[in-house]
Formats: structure tokens, sequence, C-alpha cells
């Protein structure tokens, strides 16, 4: 999806094609994340975060004032009809281009609605703590921070951010409706394809629409940049994140033995297989959920992360749960999951024009009520099968769950017999000498990220390490401060609900 949108901007900024315009975003995205790995990853999406800010700021200043403020952008969107409701021998019902009634709040009927308040409240949830903490492209960042408050304060912040896309990213994209009508609001097949290329519709053309229409020549470069830097930065961070979990959790389990060279690549040929299974996937993603390209991610998110979200829960508030609870709850999640995405692939999503044929067994249900049914379905189904299974004794939990999180006894690992040997077999290795290498030799390890030697630390210096990297104490005084933003935060998003309900 983030391919697809990053594509969508590049084709109707320079007039490409599709999937040169694809080529050319993952070529620059593989090439820096490639060779410069977390650090280059984290550095240029913080500075592409101020560039995004910036630009999304103006651009929605550009467009409520087109609109002529706040009371007439809410008071136009709701006549923001289509010139073209009838042809293609089709027989179109008014409430398939009629902005609904409940455009403007945030809850909406909970049978009829197409984003119903019960799945915002118990379903958006399940599928925020899948991402939020438990997501490698989020969790990652989180490990890398200096100490534990600025951990937490680097949360809050994001928390702030959060708030700012309803402002920046949706109102400015009904704004769209507004003035580009008969483009954005398309549909009638036909006349979609005139204005877009793609018969389901034309809503995620909505945004670089506007931004290519309604901006000064100058400030169109400065939101093309910030488009591009806003896709590369989630795309970096994913190819990141993905090569990490391939080489650590999968590929040492293949090739005990890899060395360090031999994993930085692996990850590396990772991250080329991810760039063309993504391209394979752009048709299904352009058609998916009435081409509306934020239904599909939060649908695809609600099928398939419900049951880590789960086994997560689980494995800190419930020390009884074990490895073989957790496994197989994933497994049946994962596959009460797959049964719905493919059902969707061969059936379809439908659309206001067409219902989808997709037994309503399986379709029935909208997706954010499915997440809240696979999320307890997996939690059953953990519980269930650890409780017939051997618990796992406390010597291996303590610090790992809720009830233990302040022992201060030593942590023995589940695995701790299986490292012993491999470590034996590693100190086995001879140490040969270090042979010269030349200019070309050196400047492609650089570029690569590889190094010869490793620094040899003291037992001392090994042990300050350890505890640097155990130690989750704070300061009280900025415990107290990011404690105190923590509530505020939350304050205020209850307020925005509550407002826009």
């Amino acid at each position: 999806s983030d391919i697809f949108s990053g594509a969508i901007f590049i084709q109707l900024a320079l007039g490409l094609d599709l999937y040169l315009a694809i080529f050319i975003l993952l070529a620059i995205t593989a090439i820096y994340t490639v060779t410069g790995g977390l650090a280059s990853v984290i550095y240029t999406d913080t500075l592409q975060t101020f560039i995004m800010l910036t630009g999304s700021f103006i651009l929605m200043g550009f467009a409520f004032a087109e609109v002529g403020g706040y009371e007439s952008f809410t008071e136009k969107y709701m006549n923001a009809i289509p010139s073209i409701v009838e042809g293609d021998n089709l027989t179109i019902d008014a409430r398939c281009y009629t902005p609904q009634a409940d455009s403007f709040h945030i809850f909406r009927n909970p049978v009829t609605g197409d984003i119903p308040w019960p799945g915002i409240i118990f379903g958006m949830p399940i599928t925020a703590l899948w991402y939020w903490c438990t997501n490698q492209v989020i969790v990652q960042r989180c490990l890398c921070g200096k100490d534990m408050s600025h951990v937490k304060a680097a949360c809050i912040i994001c928390g702030y951010l959060k708030l700012l896309p309803m402002f920046f990213m949706v109102m400015p994209g009904m704004i769209s409706r507004i003035l580009y009508t008969d483009k954005v609001a398309c549909v009638i097949p036909s006349e979609c394809v005139k204005q877009c290329g793609v018969e389901v519709g034309c809503t995620n053309y909505a945004y670089p629409t506007m931004v290519l229409e309604l901006m000064p020549q100058g400030l169109r470069g400065l939101m093309l940049s910030v488009m591009l830097a806003s896709l590369m930065s989630s795309l970096t961070s994913i190819f990141n994140s993905a090569s990490t979990l391939f080489t650590i959790d999968l590929y040492t389990k293949m090739r005990k033995q890899a060395s360090e060279k031999e994993l930085l690549i692996a990850g590396r040929l990772f991250v080329l297989l991810l760039t063309v299974t993504g391209i394979m996937w752009v048709p299904l993603v352009q058609v998916s959920q009435s081409g509306q390209l934020i239904h599909y991610t939060e649908s695809i998110s609600s099928y398939l992360g419900p049951p880590i979200a789960a086994v997560f829960l689980l494995a800190i508030i419930c020390k009884r749960v074990n490895e073989q609870g957790a496994f197989w709850g994933l497994i049946i999640g994962l596959v009460m999951g797959l049964i719905r995405i493919i059902a969707e692939f061969v059936y379809g999503t439908g659309s206001c024009l067409a219902a989808s044929d997709c037994p309503k067994i399986i379709c029935g249900v909208h997706y954010l009520y499915f997440a809240i049914i696979l999320f307890f379905g997996s939690i059953l189904a953990i519980l269930g099968i650890s409780l017939l299974t051997k618990p796992i004794p406390d010597v291996h939990l303590y610090r790992l769950c809720w009830s233990l999180r302040n022992s201060t006894e030593e942590r023995i690992d589940l695995d701790a017999e299986e490292k012993s040997r491999e470590e034996t077999a590693d100190g086995v290795k001879e140490d040969y000498p270090e042979q010269s290498r030349g200019c070309l030799k050196k400047t492609y390890d650089l570029f690569c990220g590889l190094q010869t030697t490793e620094p040899k630390l003291t037992k001392e210096e090994e042990e300050a390490l350890k505890k640097k990297l155990t130690d989750t104490s704070e300061r009280p005084l900025w415990r107290t401060i990011v404690n105190i933003n923590a509530i505020l935060l939350l304050v205020v998003v209850v307020f925005v609900h509550g407002y826009y309900a």
C-alpha cells in the first residue's frame, strides 16, 4: 500500500507510467536502506518529519482558504455530488454518490456505518496494540532509545503528532472532493477510468490532485518532496525491520554458524525479494476495498494483527501461557485471518454498485468486528492449549511478566542450553591472521556496513555495557514529566473523540 500510494503521486506529478514510478521510488529507497541501515533510516525519518509537517500545514491552509473556512467546508461537502451519475447501463442508488449524513462524525451507525463505532472503540485498539507494541518497525526504534525516559517521551510525542492527520490529511481530502467532485467522487466505472484509470473509484487520487492543482509552483515542489519523504520513510522502516526479523529469527535458525557478513548479505537480498513481492502485489491493492486505500490497510491489519496482539498481551499478564499455547494460538489466528483474506481476493470486496458474492459467514462481518472475533478466538486458543500443557517454571520468567516484574533473581533463558552449545562451537574457531585488504575491498566493506574486526572489551567493560543495556531506571524529574504528559495526551484524545463523536 505504501508503494502504491507513493507511485500514484509520482505518476500524477511527473506523468510517468505507474510501474516506472514504482521502480524509481523503490530503487532510491532500497539504495539508502541497504547502504545505511537503521542509522540512516532514523536520521532521514527525523528530518523528513519536519518537512512533512511544514508542507502538510501549508496545504491545509490553502485548502481551507479555497473553500472559505471551516463552516463553509462542512456545508459544501454535503453538496459535493458528481455531475455524471448515469451511464454504462447501470441504475445507481443515490447513496453511492451522495456524501453520507454522518460524514463529520467519528462514531457511526454500528450496522450500516462504513466505520461502525463499536469497531472504533473495541476493534481499533486491538490492531493498535499489534502495531504500536509489537510491530518491529516501531519496537526497533524504542529499543535503540538512550534510556527509558527517552523512549516514553518519543512515544508521547508520536501520540501528539498522530492527532494531526485528521486536520492535515482527512479534511484536505474531503475538501478535494468539493473542488474536484467529478474526479474524486466519480461513480460510473467508465468515467472513473477516464479520470484516473481505475474502474472502482478515484478517491486515492484526492490528496495528490489537490497538491498539484491548488499549490503554486515552488510549494508544489515542496509537497512533492513531502509526499515522497513520507512514503520513503515508511518503506525504509519496513525494509530495515523486515530484513532484521528475517536474518535474526529465520536465517540464523537455518544457518547457525553464519558469519556477520553472511547475515548482512542475506538481509539485503531479502530486501530485494520484498521489493519484487511488493510490486507484484500492487494490482491487488489497486482494486481492493472499492479502491479505498485506507480501508485496505485497516482490513489487512484486522486480519493479521489480532493473534499477535493476543499473544503479546497474554504473555505479559498471564504467566501460565507457554510456548505451545502461543504457537498454536498464532497458527489458528493466522488460518482464520487468511481464510478471510483469500475469500476477499477470490470474490472481491464488492462496491456500492455491485455486492460481493463472498459467503456472508466469511465476509458478512465488518473487518473491525472481525478483528474483535479473531482476537478473542486467539485468546481462547492460547489459554486452552497452555492449560493443557506444562507451565514454564518461574526461573525462566523473572521480569518477563507482570506478576514477576519486580523480581531481582537471575533469569535463566529457556534456550540457555542451546545457546551455550552454540557459544562452545563458536569458541572452537581458530583465529586467522588478518590479511591486508585493497582499497576497493575496503570501500565495498564500508559501503555495505561490514566490519573486519570487532572491538575487544575487558570483562569490566562487558559488565558495564550489560548493565547499561538492561537498566530501565529513570530520573524522578523526567519520569514525572513524561507521566504527566501521557495523562494530558489521553485527555486531549478523549476530548477530540468526544467533540467529533
